[in-house]
């Protein structure tokens, strides 16, 4: 059985991932926001609760050295955490950091966390990192990476999440022929989640179908070695073309280390 990291795991596809996992006898540890809702999830699954705001770069330190101090090894880490487009007309907002908010969480907190955690996730011989992404992507303007220009919450949350997708490919790229497999998908479209309902969506998907594309990616032995992909639900597919270019990719990279110390 394996250990996992799951990070949103308080609520929604998180949540419903986590008592998935508990059912085949996974050992979890669980991050939330939400103190009361993520103690009721450890209770239902026998996890670990670790607390965090990953909207701050602080927090995101502690919470991986607070892994690291309970733990030697990891064998997967699920970075789920998101904030998803926020109510209509909802206005930009920056972190304590002074990052624009969906940026931080929904691309740099999972970017620091998985490479603050990499020594946990190679002391096995095989590990696996999942980036719950979106098919709703949206092109990255480098010179305007907080969006401080025409901001909008759904483009800004599609930017995030194209940033998260160019992150999954090079940390891929960087840890071949190490064992730790690193990929990202689209669950599903609108699912019934707070993330939907708070954007005032209408659900499109179901939250199992979600979490049977999850669920793939953490525990299918057909995956060992299968790495630097990105699946739509179970379907492999390709992605916007800022995510194939290598000079691009570096480009925000080096925004994202500048950002992080990382």
């Amino acid at each position: 059985m394996a250990r996992v990291l799951i990070t949103g795991a308080s609520d929604g596809l998180g949540r419903a991932l986590a008592l998935a996992l508990a059912e085949q006898g996974h050992e979890l540890v669980l991050h939330g926001r939400h103190a009361g809702r993520l103690a009721e999830v450890a209770r239902a699954t026998g996890g670990v609760a670790l607390r965090a705001d990953l909207a701050e770069l602080a927090e995101v330190r502690r919470l991986a050295a607070e892994v690291t101090d309970r733990y030697d090894t990891l064998d997967v880490l699920v970075n789920n955490a998101a904030v998803g487009f926020g109510a209509p007309g909802s206005p930009r907002e920056l972190t304590s950091d002074g990052i624009e908010l969906r940026l931080a969480v929904n691309y740099l907190a999972p970017r620091l966390l998985s490479r603050l955690l990499l020594p946990l996730l190679r002391k096995p011989a095989r590990a696996r990192i999942v980036n719950v992404a979106s098919i709703g992507q949206a092109d990255i303007d480098l010179d305007d990476l907080m969006m401080a220009d025409g901001y909008d919450g759904i483009r800004a949350y599609r930017r995030a999440k194209l940033a998260m997708i160019c992150d999954t490919f090079d940390l891929a790229a960087e840890l071949a022929g190490t064992g730790v497999a690193v990929n990202c998908l689209h669950p599903a479209t609108l699912m019934p989640t707070t993330l939907v309902r708070v954007a005032e969506f209408a659900p499109v998907s179901t939250l199992e179908q979600g979490l049977r594309a999850t669920l793939r990616l953490v525990v299918d032995p057909a995956l060992d070695g299968v790495t630097g992909r990105y699946f739509d639900g179970e379907r492999e597919e390709r992605v916007r073309a800022q995510a194939y270019d290598p000079a691009f990719r570096a480009a925000l990279a080096a925004r994202a280390a500048a950002l992080t110390d990382s």
